[in-house]
C-alpha cells in the first residue's frame, strides 16, 4: 500500500518540491518585505500575498501531499488495532506483531527500531527539503523528527513501517529530484 500512495502522489510531490524550491529562490526578497513591514503585520501579508502570486508559488503545496495521506494513515491505524489475527503473528526480524510497538529486546531493554528509523528518515527528508520560511519556523521544522519519533514510539509497528518506507521512498524522491533540476 504505501508504494502505491507515494506512486499516485508523485505529481504532488514534485510540484511541493518546486513550490518549495522557488519559496527558497524568494528567501532575500521575503526577508527585504519583513524588514520593510516589520512593524506592520497586515501590509506584509499583503506583500507577501502579492509575491506569491507575481512568482506563482504556493506556500501550502508542500502539505498536500501530507494531507492526502491522513486518511490512509487513520485507516491502517484502526486496522491494525482492531486486527486479531495480526496479533502475534510474527512479520520479519524481531518484529513479532505488527499491532503492536516495535520493539527490539537488548539485555532486557525494549529498543524501538524501526520508530528510531523513522525519525532518522524524517531528519534526512528535512536535510534534502529546500529550505522556506523565516529562520524561526525553519527551527521549528528542525524538530519535528524529534516530535514525530516520540509521538511514534508507541504506535503499532505496522504504522512505524508504513510511515517509514514512506520516508524511504519519498527520500528516494527527493534525491532524484536534486539530481535531475541541477
Amino acid at each position: 500500500p504505501t508504494t502505491g500512495v507515494k506512486t499516485l502522489t508523485i505529481p504532488l510531490t514534485q510540484t511541493s518540491f518546486r513550490n518549495m524550491r522557488a519559496m527558497q529562490k524568494l528567501q532575500p526578497e521575503m526577508t527585504k518585505l519583513r524588514e520593510k513591514f516589520k512593524d506592520d503585520p497586515t501590509a506584509l501579508q499583503k506583500e507577501m500575498m502579492e509575491l506569491y502570486r507575481r512568482h506563482r508559488v504556493n506556500p501550502l503545496s508542500g502539505c498536500l501531499p501530507m494531507i492526502l495521506q491522513i486518511p490512509i494513515f487513520i485507516g491502517l491505524y484502526n486496522s491494525l488495532s482492531g486486527a486479531i489475527e495480526l496479533r502475534h503473528a510474527p512479520f520479519a526480524l524481531w518484529i513479532r506483531d505488527l499491532s503492536s510497538p516495535d520493539r527490539l529486546m537488548v539485555a532486557g531493554v525494549g529498543i524501538p527500531v524501526l520508530t528510531l528509523l523513522m525519525g532518522a528518515t524524517m531528519l534526512i527528508q528535512q536535510w534534502l527539503t529546500p529550505q522556506q520560511g523565516d529562520p524561526t519556523q525553519q527551527r521549528v521544522m528542525m524538530f519535528m523528527p524529534l516530535i514525530f519519533t516520540f509521538m511514534f514510539i508507541n504506535l503499532p509497528s505496522g504504522l512505524v513501517l508504513y510511515w517509514l518506507v514512506n520516508n524511504v521512498l519519498t527520500i528516494a524522491q527527493q534525491y532524484w529530484m536534486l539530481r535531475t533540476s541541477k
